[in-house]
């Protein structure tokens, strides 16, 4: 494995850097940068066709140094802000929760958990990073559902890239020891058995090889990106897109919890995680919006224009 990226430039390429790249810091990156170049196509391709408002932005090219004129530009102005609070509040989150997930830990030594380069929950990061984007969209008066639907996709692809990064750190999110005797002849034994030699965590694996669950994450992503993005012109009501992405992610991240390592509690007599409560919630919370989203937009639109008739036909004859 390599926690740094530099030591696999020096291994493969024979150079060394001045300074170390973290694996899991520069995948994060990666994953980030690639969801904000979707975002941006996504929210450019909405305004095009009259689904997002623009925003209200001073004239760049204004050269007087009087009272700026306004001009109206495509959302994706937002999105380096955007980025900004999904990773910065995102990464709070994720620590937050990954504390919480082990206040043993955190009550033996504070610093050390609060300050480490790794130890991290990805569903902490989600939601706060998802309540902080909320809020900012709503003061920029931008149509919610809309602005998620065109996140969900990216926001997918991101999450399988920064498994990568877990991967290649060897932090600690790989799987339960893995039964090598199962192993189908067609596999190859690193996608079956791992032993992350050299992990950040300097645990010694060799004996007890396990499976290496990041990559398995990695693999469902892509396929659930490549469907999220198939549908991203859905017909539905905006914000169906968006549910469907949850309900894709917590099965994902439910099912892969079966067989990878992880705290667990005591919750009616059942052994769970949280990442397992956690994913049930998001499948229960897609499958209800999924529902509720449904008819299309042109359906819903004259239904509701419909119902306005109706209610001013009523208001007519009482007079």
């Amino acid at each position: 494995m390599y926690p740094r990226l530099s030591d696999l430039l020096t291994d493969y390429l024979g150079f060394s850097l001045p300074f170390p790249i973290n694996s899991f810091g520069f995948m994060v990156a990666l994953g980030a940068m690639t969801a904000a170049w979707l975002l941006q196509k996504e929210f450019d391709r909405m305004y095009a066709i009259g689904q997002l408002n623009g925003v209200r932005i001073p004239d760049p090219e204004q050269k007087d140094k009087g009272r700026k004129r306004m001009v109206t530009v495509s959302p994706s102005f937002l999105v380096g802000t955007i980025t900004m609070l999904a990773v910065g509040v995102g990464f709070l989150g994720a620590r937050l929760f990954h504390i919480l997930e082990n206040l043993d830990q955190f009550f033996r030594s504070p610093a050390s958990m609060i300050f480490s380069t790794g130890g991290f929950t990805f569903y902490g990061g989600l939601i706060l990073g998802s309540y902080a984007i909320v809020r900012y969209v709503r003061k920029k008066a931008l149509d919610l559902g809309s602005v998620v639907d065109a996140m969900a996709p990216g926001v997918m692809i991101a999450y399988g890239i920064g498994r990568i990064g877990c991967h290649l750190a060897g932090d600690g999110d790989w799987g339960i020891a893995a039964d090598v005797a199962a192993k189908p002849d067609w596999l190859p034994m690193w996608l079956w058995a791992e032993t992350y030699p050299n992990n950040i965590l300097g645990i010694d694996l060799s004996m007890t090889p396990v499976y290496p669950t990041p990559l398995y994450e990695f693999l469902m992503s892509i396929v659930i990106f490549g469907v999220l993005w198939s549908f991203r012109k859905h017909a539905h009501q905006t914000g169906w897109l968006f549910w469907v992405y949850l309900v894709f992610n917590g099965a994902e991240r439910f099912f892969i919890e079966k067989i990878r390592v992880n705290n667990t509690m005591e919750i009616l007599g059942q052994t769970v995680t949280q990442a397992e409560l956690i994913a049930l919630v998001l499948i229960l919370a897609g499958v209800i919006g999924v529902v509720k989203t449904w008819p299309a937009r042109e359906e819903a639109s004259l239904s509701a224009d419909e119902g306005a008739g109706e209610a001013g036909g009523s208001a007519g004859s009482g007079q």
